[in-house]
């Protein structure tokens, strides 16, 4: 490795990236200022909760307009990659409002009077914008909102009504009674007595001076510490918009009271009306790399220079026992991992074919493969790595990465909301599996043998066993659901009886995805950097094929031994990488708050 060169000024570019300049990378840095990265003690839960509206009002003002990070995918991730690890709270209601609620009134907004001064609001930060979309009684509601939305044809606009409590909008973050909050309400139309398909309303939802307009009701939730923000239940009593509520996206009721949409039918109209998830999903990603960083950078400030009393080498440095330099390394290597997928998630991608919505299979549990199948596995992939990298780095921390900062529980708490939040991981991965198992726009990978001594160093080791894995796994998948059906099972018992395998099978394709992202990243690096990122990357690599052995021998696509192999090759990179720990951290531009976990101590 001596002979690698320095790598880390190269590295650090690698890790920030090339899509951002650097005055705008300047200005989005005075947007969430070092200040925010610390919360003051003895805060209230409303009192925390105002500061951070507070915080996300000076960090609208001040970043770029809200038009330009929309259409600038890299600017706006940084922004909120800076967010999410200064203060998990601030980026989560820094998401939702601009990409859930400003999002949907300037892609599917008309130039209308009242379209336009909702989005004058938002922008400004007069407003904040909150996202009305999931119902509390029913699991996957936003396939088929029970709240409605009818034209009125005396007043011109729409009445929006909740029927019952089991249809309140849940979760919201609409709680706070002084924080102004507008927010884009998903509900299904209904006019001429059918139901037209779902589509987005813009609601003031509470006024500068926290008066809600008549019909809208209001129920916070009990404060939580996982990721404290203002929670709430909507329920809307007979809510009266103007016709320039209605974000329709072309759609409209003519003079007649005749309903035209170009999407042509209710089911193309959810899959567009949910197709502001991809800059949802492109924020997610990156900020789950962005906190996965942080989360490295505080374990190895905890690590570094640390002794152990263990009874078999008294004083020994705690890195010198290969659990803790794993773990070091490990979340090294996840947050460059997580940083190559970030980058390719960002990168601009062309339209789907025909200018739809979606391009991506039929779905059956939820909306978000329709709209763009690899886009949404990636996130699922994202958020479960940072979750686990994020624990790991809070346990292997001991006491101080629990007692003495907040930062590592904050982070497990936004990487564990986010498993489920932004479209639920678990439904992702279902949708993923039954388009593998009908090829629906899905093409497995070619059968490929691994010998039993093969390079697990080599970028084409890890596509070959990853892939015949995923190959042999679809194949039974598709061949068990297939048997079901020819037994007589309808549809739904046919796959409620392979679940298991069928989360495991989309997992597998993430995993080769990934792979195929880390094989191809360190050519997009500086040319110093490309030998260390390559080593870094390649332990990413095994120790995501570790995770991945029980499939890989269960379908005999590895042989007996393959862990052994594995774990002998972890050691000897972790043993070549030990000494550039620092610089490998160095790279990721960390603040000082946020690798100072116990900084109280010398501050006092």
């Amino acid at each position: 490795m001596s002979g690698d060169g320095d790598g880390g000024g190269g590295l650090a570019g690698f890790v920030r990236g090339a899509s951002v300049d650097a005055k705008t990378r300047a200005r989005l840095a005075d947007a969430v200022p070092e200040e925010f990265f610390t919360c003051p003690d003895g805060l209230t839960p409303r009192a925390r909760q105002a500061l951070t509206y507070e915080r996300l009002r000076r960090a609208g003002q001040a970043a770029p307009p809200a038009a330009e990070l929309l259409a600038d995918p890299p600017a706006l991730c940084a922004l909120l990659d800076r967010a999410a690890v200064a203060d998990p709270a601030l980026f989560h209601v820094m998401l939702l409002h601009y990409t859930l609620a400003l999002g949907p009134v300037l892609r599917f907004g008309a130039d209308e009077p009242e379209t336009r001064r909702i989005r004058g609001d938002l922008e400004s930060m007069a407003s904040f914008g909150t996202l009305l979309m999931t119902e509390v009684g029913r699991s996957n509601s936003h396939l088929s909102p029970r709240t409605l939305a009818r034209h009125d044809p005396d007043g011109g606009g729409f009445v929006l009504t909740t029927p019952d409590a089991q249809a309140a909008k849940f979760p919201t973050n609409t709680a706070h009674p002084d924080v102004p909050k507008t927010a884009a309400v998903y509900a299904t139309l209904v006019h001429g007595g059918r139901e037209r398909g779902v589509f987005v309303f813009a609601v003031p939802l509470r006024g500068s001076d926290g008066a809600v307009p008549p019909g809208v009701r209001v129920v916070a939730a009990p404060d939580t510490t996982g990721l404290p923000v203002d929670y709430a239940a909507v329920l809307l009593e007979d809510v009266r918009v103007p016709y320039g509520a209605w974000l329709r996206d072309g759609a409209a009721i003519d003079a007649a009271g005749e309903f035209h949409d170009p999407e042509g039918t209710a089911a193309a109209r959810l899959t567009r009306s949910m197709g502001i998830a991809p800059p949802v999903w492109r924020a997610v990603v990156s900020a789950s790399a962005a906190v996965t960083r942080a989360a490295a950078g505080t374990l190895l400030a905890h690590s570094a220079g640390r002794t152990t009393l263990g009874r078999l080498a008294p004083r020994r440095p705690l890195t010198d026992y290969r659990n803790q330099r794993e773990a070091v390394l490990g979340a090294l290597a996840a947050g460059y991992a997580l940083t190559a997928v970030a980058a390719h998630a960002t990168a601009p991608r062309p339209a789907p074919a025909g200018g739809g919505a979606g391009g991506g299979p039929e779905t059956a549990w939820a909306p978000w493969s329709a709209v763009d199948r690899d886009l949404a596995l990636l996130k699922a992939a994202a958020t479960a790595q940072a979750q686990r990298t994020v624990s790991e780095c809070r346990v292997h921390s001991g006491a101080p990465g629990f007692a003495a900062v907040e930062r590592l529980n904050s982070y497990r708490g936004l990487t564990h909301a986010y498993l489920n939040a932004g479209g639920d991981n678990e439904l992702i991965l279902y949708d993923t599996a039954r388009a593998m198992a009908d090829l629906d726009r899905y093409v497995p990978p070619e059968p490929c043998a691994v010998a039993p001594d093969a390079d697990l160093d080599s970028p084409r080791t890890w596509l070959a066993l990853a892939g015949e894995a995923e190959r042999r796994m679809r194949d039974r998948l598709a061949d068990r659901v297939a048997a079901s059906r020819r037994g007589g099972a309808d549809a739904f018992a046919a796959w409620n009886g392979n679940l298991v395998l069928a989360a495991r099978t989309a997992g597998a394709c993430a995993d080769r995805l990934v792979l195929q992202i880390l094989a191809a990243a360190p050519a997009t690096a500086p040319p110093d950097a490309r030998p260390l990122l390559r080593r870094i990357l390649g332990l990413h690599a095994l120790n995501l094929l570790e995770r991945r052995a029980p499939d890989l021998l269960n379908e005999g696509a590895a042989p007996p031994g393959t862990l052994d192999r594995l774990w002998a090759a972890r050691r000897r990179v972790c043993d070549e990488l030990a000494p550039r720990a620092a610089e490998l951290a160095a790279a990721f531009e960390l603040p000082a708050a946020v690798t100072a976990p116990a900084a109280f101590l010398t501050s006092t």
